[in-house]
């Protein structure tokens, strides 16, 4: 079998410092000051790194990133946020060599803890060799590492104490000992024959659900712009809601340019029902929770929208009425009718938000409901901040949404559905929802697939995404988490 050993930093990656996935550990996992901290000692960092002291300085990265944190926190970055940032960081043409091994493993200085869920699930390595994180009884990191790089090292080499691995990818400046034991040895940049590129049937897993609010992976200049920015963006965010809430609906499209957001229309949007007939069921993909108030904007009416995990707080602050679901098939069926008999309505028959460019199944309810259906594909772009989550708290999804300087939302009508790909033609509610599901998917470039809310939620945050009732001091309690690392 032959067998390939990377160094991750600076091969498989581009970038050979590991600095922004510290920062996204130390805001996701912990908070804004943590990531202010980090990012005051990077010049010391720099310095210690200039000086020949890199093992130094990442351990300084490590114990400003993981001092005090719960190793289950840092678990649920690592497979959540980083992989995600990661992944537009591969260096493709050295993931061509390493994947045409039989046996792949990964080595990196970084805590093997970060980066063994890109490792093994996207990038198809057998063994990830790193640094390991020193850990209290009670589940706390304590900032430290056990041993050091030739300690990763040695440990190269006990894995292939039988047959000597075939080729050994990694930087010529690498402190890493282990390339002495490879057969052969390559640098980047790297030149893949023809004969590597037809072998290349395999692909890296392509990252479909991540988490976290960070947009930008925060290098030192963007962690410093963020920062600066924040104070503007909360300013920003309070002016734009409030504004919003007190306008009428037909003056917010002037309003958002003037504060920056913009709006881009495609297709013709229908008229407004008129006299007894029902509403439209406009269908639309699942950006973030901003979807059926800017579809609203655009209408210049107010549309009520299905919703079902958003917040209170969220509900509150909405412009237009929301319909909460209950999960429940019979009792959701008859609302979403009650609702279509007075007008139109909105529905994102995906459950939930995904961010990439993939379209996740469609529930086929709301097929069987009504032959007037309008598909709308919704797309959005923003600088810093995502205003969706699945780990954290859902209330402050409008207020990450408006702290972006120049969102974009892009709104897109396509035709309403002709009776023969409705139901009322024998077609299947299923068969009419993957019809939608493929024309939305094509309008916007994404690709379609058969995951659900469900598989979102057990990736991002280990749970079936179901949402119950809390009581007033399950609330409390879930603020208090919140605000809490802040202050670590």
């Amino acid at each position: 079998m032959e067998s390939v050993v990377s160094q991750l930093e600076g091969t498989l990656l581009k970038d050979p410092n590991p600095f922004s996935y510290f920062m996204l550990v130390a805001f996701e996992a912990s908070g804004l000051i943590r990531f202010a901290l980090l990012l005051l000692f990077w010049p010391v960092i720099r310095l210690l790194e200039i000086l020949g002291m890199d093992d130094a300085g990442l351990k300084l990265m490590v114990f400003f990133a993981t001092a005090g944190l719960q190793v289950s926190e840092i678990e649920s970055v690592s497979r959540a946020v980083l992989p995600k940032f990661y992944m537009d960081d591969i260096d493709m043409e050295a993931w061509k060599v390493f994947s045409s091994y039989d046996k792949r493993v990964v080595v990196t200085k970084t805590p093997r803890i970060m980066v063994e869920r890109l490792v093994k699930e996207h990038l198809r390595a057998d063994e990830v060799i790193g640094s390991e994180l020193v850990v209290n009884r009670f589940g706390f990191a304590t900032g430290f590492i056990k041993g050091d790089i030739a300690s990763v090292s040695n440990r190269v080499a006990k894995l292939f104490t039988d047959d000597e691995p075939i080729l050994g990818l990694g930087r010529a400046t690498s402190d890493f000992q282990f390339f002495s034991s490879c057969k052969e040895r390559m640098h980047p940049p790297f030149i893949t024959n023809q004969n590597l590129q037809e072998h290349q049937l395999l692909r890296p897993l392509p990252v479909i659900f991540h988490d976290g609010r960070l947009v930008k992976r925060p290098t030192p200049s963007t962690a410093l712009l963020i920062l600066l920015w924040m104070p503007l963006g909360i300013l920003l965010a309070t002016i734009r809601i409030v504004v919003g809430l007190m306008l009428p609906m037909r003056a917010i499209p002037y309003m958002s340019r003037l504060f920056g957001g913009k709006v881009i229309v495609k297709g013709k949007p229908p008229p407004p029902v008129s006299g007894s007939s029902s509403g439209v069921l406009f269908v639309c993909t699942h950006r973030t929770l901003m979807d059926p108030v800017v579809l609203s904007a655009v209408l210049i009416r107010k549309i009520p929208a299905v919703t079902y995990s958003i917040s209170r707080l969220s509900e509150m602050l909405s412009p237009i009425p929301t319909v909460r679901l209950t999960r429940i098939r019979e009792v959701d069926a008859e609302k979403i009718k009650r609702e279509l008999g007075k007008g139109d309505l909105v529905v994102c028959p995906e459950g939930t938000t995904c961010r990439e460019p993939f379209l996740l199944r469609f529930s086929a309810l709301f097929a069987e409901l009504t032959d007037r259906i309008v598909p709308v594909a919704m797309n959005y772009r923003v600088g810093f901040f995502h205003a969706t989550t699945a780990r954290g708290w859902k209330a402050l999804d409008p207020i990450f949404f408006f702290m972006n300087p120049r969102p974009i939302y892009e709104v897109t009508f396509l035709n309403q559905l002709p009776v023969e790909a409705t139901c009322s033609s024998g077609k299947s509610p299923h068969d009419v929802a993957n019809y939608v599901q493929r024309i939305l998917a094509a309008t916007l470039g994404f690709e379609c697939t058969n995951f659900t809310r469900k598989d979102k939620y057990r990736v991002l945050a280990g749970n079936d995404g179901t949402v119950s009732r809390p009581s007033f001091v399950d609330q409390v309690k879930k603020v208090v988490r919140t605000f809490k690392p802040c202050f670590q």
